[in-house]
């Protein structure tokens, strides 16, 4: 199963830094920029982050809300947010659930080795929690800016 455009996004319930649970109905009546990355601490996905947090007012303005998942546990992600300053939650996707329910649980390859991992991906889910955009196998420079372009454009 993979989330499709236009139709209501899957659901999730995961923990947050702060050890709450978190679901995506829970932000309903507000735009979701959900955004799956691989790895707490790593080059590109730190400049991701710190790219959403200086950003992060812009979309607070467009009522939208900025949620990252992983596959690291809670812990991890308190020290990402702790070390980058990052204002919005973060969850823990540790057995890949709602990654799977996304598709964006794939398999990779690096210097020779094939794993399985998350594929860079952002979703925009509505107020009323319809998925309106994708962007897949995402490159970091300039994506969080071409995230905020296309919101305020919808």
């Amino acid at each position: 199963m993979s989330a499709k455009t236009g139709e209501i996004a899957p659901n999730f319930t995961l923990p947050s830094a702060d050890g709450e649970q978190v679901s995506l109905q829970d932000f309903r009546g507000k735009y979701v920029v959900l955004y799956f990355y691989p790895k707490d601490m790593t080059p590109g996905c730190t400049t991701e982050a710190c790219d959403f947090r200086d950003q992060h007012e812009k979309f607070e303005e467009l009522d939208a809300v900025i949620v990252g998942i992983s596959p690291d546990p809670a812990e991890r992600h308190v020290k990402f947010i702790e070390k980058h300053g990052l204002p919005f939650t973060l969850l823990a996707d540790v057995e890949h659930q709602a990654a799977e329910k996304y598709g964006v649980w794939k398999l990779k390859k690096n210097f020779g080795k094939e794993y399985m991992g998350i594929e860079r991906s952002t979703f925009l889910i509505d107020k009323e929690g319809v998925l309106v955009k994708e962007w897949r196998n995402v490159k970091v420079k300039g994506h969080v800016e071409e995230a905020l372009e296309y919101l305020k454009g919808h």
